[in-house]
């Protein structure tokens, strides 16, 4: 468990989690390929493919030229969509689809870094119209997501704009560190994957969750915490129900907090006054 709380005059510090098999249960693009087909998005043979694409995710097969094959399949058939109406099947689906499988242990986390004074930012392949709720949904400060080339017309043009893989990712958070004034040295990051080894070194902390082979073996080679997450849960069942309100939400209840105590203390001293005048 984390206990350290950040000193309001430390350098911030955030913590930086993968989004797919690190944070939920399954890959966030793949999830919504049925939401995607009743949309009339996608037909029944693209279904087919994202399922057999979600099992070899999930066993742990998907290598970099998978990877690189699965996101030139994606950007093609992502190519023509109203990028409104991706956005709008997202939303319709997202906490039946994507609650029940975020990860306990990772949630618990979250709330762990946030109570910790920690930004959390959620930094994921998939596309942003995918992630940014989903970051949302877990109380991300921020995220950082592929992102496709949209016409003038509203749609996909089927072109990659930003893709967030490999070293593209730590140099997402480098950026970040610059502008947020982040201190890496005392970060945090949390991923499965073998290709995110580039962002897991460029922190202080790095764990690997979950990780497939080659990241087992890196992480052990580089004494590396490596950590199981096993029990996907919605957030409203979660024992114990606790989650951290917004961290202004945590600045004004200080503040009432220090008005009760100081009101406190001025009743006491006045009635302790009035009993001495009294004697």
């Amino acid at each position: 468990m984390l206990t350290f709380v950040e000193n309001c005059f430390s350098p911030r510090t955030a913590a930086f989690f993968d989004l797919d098999k690190t944070v939920i249960a399954k890959s966030s693009t793949l999830t919504f390929s049925k939401s995607f087909y009743q949309g009339g998005l996608i037909n029944r043979r693209a279904v087919l493919r994202t399922a057999y694409a979600q099992f070899v995710f999930l066993a742990g097969g998907a290598d970099h030229d998978q990877m690189e094959r699965m996101r030139e399949y994606l950007s093609a058939l992502c190519k023509g969509w109203n990028v409104q109406q991706v956005k709008d099947l997202v939303a319709e689906t997202l906490h039946d689809l994507i609650d029940p499988i975020i990860y306990d242990e990772a949630a618990t986390l979250i709330e762990e870094h946030h109570t910790a004074g920690r930004d959390v930012v959620i930094v994921s392949t998939s596309g942003a119209e995918v992630v940014e709720p989903i970051g949302e949904l877990l109380g991300a400060d921020r995220v950082v997501a592929t992102r496709m080339v949209v016409g003038d017309d509203g749609c996909f043009t089927g072109e990659v704009e930003y893709y967030a893989y490999g070293p593209t990712k730590a140099e997402a958070i480098r950026a970040l560190a610059e502008s947020e004034g982040y201190d890496l040295s005392r970060c945090y990051a949390y991923s499965d994957s073998a290709t995110d080894v580039p962002m897991l070194e460029s922190v202080g902390y790095p764990h690997a969750v979950n990780p497939d082979r080659a990241l087992r073996r890196e992480a052990t080679l580089r004494e590396w915490p490596i950590l199981t997450f096993d029990r996907p849960v919605r957030l409203k069942q979660r024992l114990p129900a606790f989650s951290m309100p917004p961290r202004p939400a945590l600045v004004a209840a200080a503040a009432l907090g220090a008005a009760a105590v100081t009101a406190g203390l001025v009743w006491y001293g006045n009635r302790r006054r009035a009993a001495a005048i009294t004697t």
